[in-house]
């Protein structure tokens, strides 16, 4: 057996981000300063994860066409969602404080595009992307059932809150296991 550790590390990565954002937000305000920096690497370094654990899939799926225009897509979100995450490690650098870095975020996202591509189209296209991935593995049998279920569970709390990612990357830890422990000769649900 080979252990892919990506599967396992972006979500972990994702935790911590979701852990220090919680531990940021312990004085009433989040960022600047070493939680908010340190989380926003920790998703970045996640989301490069990610598109590595995309590809995985992609190759799992036989590069169809279906799964190649969804690894476009997951590959697309992730890098915007990693400008925005890139843009909010630059503000709370420059910014003195929390109150400061407001008129930063209103310099940026007024910038054409900037505001519906990478705030919201990005999240929402990564997310859909992974479930859209795993889903197809589920039709074709390459998961057990409950990972496509427990992948938009965790797809889905984010979005419900965001101070649920903890939670959800515990379950996409949880979901990922069977792949980052598969062996390659047998497909992941056996």
């Amino acid at each position: 057996m080979r252990v892919r550790p990506a599967y396992l590390a972006a979500p972990l990565l994702a935790m911590a981000y979701g852990l220090l954002r919680l531990v940021d937000g312990l004085d009433g305000s989040r960022g600047p300063g070493l939680a908010w920096t340190a989380g926003h690497l920790a998703f970045m370094g996640a989301l490069v994860l990610f598109v590595y654990v995309f590809r995985d899939m992609w190759m799992m799926l036989g590069r169809s066409r279906g799964a190649t225009a969804t690894l476009v897509a997951g590959a697309a979100g992730a890098g915007l969602m990693f400008v925005q995450f890139a843009i909010d490690v630059v503000v709370g650098f420059m910014a003195a404080d929390h109150e400061a870095m407001g008129p930063l975020f209103d310099q940026v996202q007024a910038v054409p595009g900037v505001s519906p591509l990478v705030y919201q189209a990005g999240p929402v296209v990564f997310y859909v992307a992974m479930f859209a991935l795993v889903a197809q593995l589920g039709v074709r049998r390459l998961v057990r059932p409950w990972v496509p279920v427990l992948v938009l569970v965790q797809v889905l709390l984010p979005f419900a809150s965001i101070d649920l990612i903890t939670v959800g990357a515990l379950l996409a830890v949880i979901a990922f296991m069977p792949l980052a422990l598969r062996d390659k000769r047998v497909p992941a649900h056996a």
